[in-house]
């Protein structure tokens, strides 16, 4: 099971992870997570399309993470928004 999130090293390189990311979000805020999964190029196009639609920079996702499925891949990205 531990293995599921293991980065894949065929894939594409990865940004690395901003160290400003929280776990927890100010008193007047809530986190809210949005998680993509699916194939490397259809979360690739749902994150650009995201960014094309201006609701989230494409560098704001986490890097691509291979899942339990066979050419599935997973990104996270976490917003925090005013209660």
């Amino acid at each position: 099971m531990a293995q599921e999130f293991v980065p894949n090293p065929s894939d594409e390189p990865k940004a690395p992870v901003s160290s400003k990311t929280s776990d927890t979000a100010p008193p007047n805020r809530e986190k809210l997570r949005h998680i993509l999964i699916g194939s490397p190029d259809v979360v690739r196009s749902a994150i650009h399309l995201l960014h094309v639609l201006g609701y989230a920079e494409t560098t704001a996702w986490s890097p691509f993470q291979p899942t339990a499925n066979p050419g599935e891949v997973i990104s996270i990205w976490v917003r925090s928004l005013l209660r």
